[in-house]
């Protein structure tokens, strides 16, 4: 006969996930609900979102592809219409860097682990396809962020989904839709954010520290709750500054851990270099082949969409709100530039990921997953490369956490007011839980948040639908003017 043991006797963390798991099982049922096909399951979130990046990319007329060289022309500063005059607070490269620190996270590094175990080689073809869609995805979202921003009396700026689809949709005719949808946005991404955020950071940033100083026998072990209160210190004095202090910190540590990763990368994939050629011909025929892992073809697919959208999170809306930050006279400059975010953070870094472990064929190793196998990847060339691997992971941790610090703290600061007070407190509890999230196995809490994040993509996704329109003119209004300034240039010459 079983019997549930006494609340009191349980630990803290096992009364936490006691508490948290019904709501959590439930929510993560209805968000993330998949259905069978062809041997596989497919979330239909991913395909929401899949599906809204097509139809970004065909509306626009491929400006994920058409316009890639002139986002980099204006990330390295070629921009007329952002000066420092413009209304707004950071640089075209801060506003990039704060947002892929937001994007740019150990998943990079275990999920695609867990993408190319499941789907084949394969899958890593769809999640670069799914990473280019999505570019066009991010436009929209950003270009929205910056035209419906709201600029504050001391010159600091509120933007995002809860702000276009409240003002965006108000200028529609769509008012009350417009502010509820604002408001169950805010609501989702304010707790959301206290999971997988913080609490999950923290929490992987330890277990990766630990493993590489002895496992079970680390000096770590039992010190959880000093490391959680480390982290927690460092990002609060980066968090506490606002926006201005984190993207200062994003634009010099995001090039710094990318490049890390890149190199550590390179040296893996330099020493199997004879096998790239077989490599990528596994991604592409493992892409199209009948019969094989999980469902073949189509499990393929599913996995590399699934990575790619869960990756870099474009649909969500979330890193529009670093984005509507920037110094800029036209809203579709920094849509530009939010193309290349998907591209770094899907194209770039985790297609490096799949080709190390394809490469090294530790997708074949048995009782491995996630960011063991990663690990397990690159050990396999030489075992101190654990180290560097370890450095990078937790540099991925922490700007994760200082990037949704901010995207927390201006969700619960368009619920609740946008007042220091607010902020502040936002921020407190969010440093608190990430102490908390160090040393605690909240694994039903994480899968809350985790839901909760990807629940924002429903209001965000209609809100694209109906302001697609409004992006496409911005974007046409943007080109004119550039031409214009290109010509009186000439002219003027």
């Amino acid at each position: 006969m079983a019997f549930s043991p006494p609340l009191l006797a349980l630990s803290l963390d096992e009364r936490i996930n006691q508490a948290v798991r019904p709501i959590g099982e439930w929510v993560s049922s209805v968000i993330f609900y998949s259905v069978p096909v062809g041997g596989t399951e497919l979330p239909l979130i991913v395909a929401w979102l899949v599906l809204a990046s097509l139809v970004c990319t065909v509306a626009l007329g491929f400006v994920n592809l058409r316009g890639f060289g002139h986002a980099l022309r204006i990330v390295r500063g070629d921009s007329p219409f952002s000066t420092p005059s413009s209304p707004g607070t950071i640089t075209h490269f801060q506003a990039l860097s704060t947002a892929v620190s937001g994007t740019v996270g150990i998943g990079n590094m275990s999920g695609v682990a867990v993408a190319v175990a499941a789907g084949g080689p394969g899958a890593t073809f769809w999640m670069i396809l799914a990473g280019l869609l999505g570019m066009s995805a991010k436009f929209v979202e950003c270009t929205l962020g910056v035209k419906y921003r709201r600029v504050n009396p001391d010159g600091t700026v509120s933007g995002g989904p809860m702000h276009y689809l409240s003002r965006g949709l108000a200028d529609l005719g769509l008012s009350g839709l417009g502010k509820a949808m604002a408001a169950v946005y805010a609501l989702f991404l304010a707790l959301g954010a206290l999971g997988i955020g913080n609490m999950f950071q923290s929490n992987q940033a330890y277990a990766i520290a630990q493993t590489v100083t002895g496992g079970d026998a680390s000096f770590l072990n039992g010190y959880a709750w000093a490391y959680g209160l480390v982290f927690a210190a460092l990002g609060g004095a980066v968090i506490i500054g606002g926006i201005g202090n984190i993207a200062r910190v994003t634009a010099r540590l995001v090039p710094f851990m990318a490049g890390l990763y890149l190199i550590m990368a390179l040296v893996v994939i330099g020493v199997h270099f004879s096998g790239l050629p077989a490599a990528i011909g596994a991604i592409v025929q493992g892409a199209f082949t009948p019969e094989g892992v999980a469902g073949g073809a189509l499990g393929a697919l599913i996995q590399g969409f699934r990575r790619a959208t869960f990756s870099n999170e474009a649909g969500l809306g979330s890193s529009s709100i670093a984005h509507s930050a920037v110094r800029t006279d036209q809203p579709a400059t920094e849509g530009y530039v939010a193309m290349l975010e998907p591209f770094i953070d899907t194209v770039v870094v985790c297609t490096l990921s799949a080709l190390v472990i394809i490469l090294t064929g530790a997708y074949h190793l048995e009782g491995l997953s996630g960011i063991a196998m990663t690990s397990a990847a690159f050990a396999s060339v030489a075992p101190w490369l654990v180290w560097p691997l370890a450095l990078a992971a937790t540099l991925f941790a922490f700007s994760t956490l200082i990037s949704w610090s901010y995207y927390g703290t201006k969700a619960a600061a368009y619920l609740l007011g946008d007042s220091r007070a607010v902020q502040l407190g936002y921020s407190v509890l969010f440093l608190i839980a990430t102490v908390i999230g160090a040393s605690l196995d909240l694994s039903d809490l994480i899968d809350l948040s985790d839901a909760l994040i990807f629940a924002v993509c429903i209001p965000n996704v209609i809100g694209i639908y109906l302001l697609l329109p409004t992006a496409r003119r911005e974007m046409q209004r943007y080109r004119a003017a550039y031409a214009a300034q290109r010509r009186g240039r000439v002219a003027g010459d």
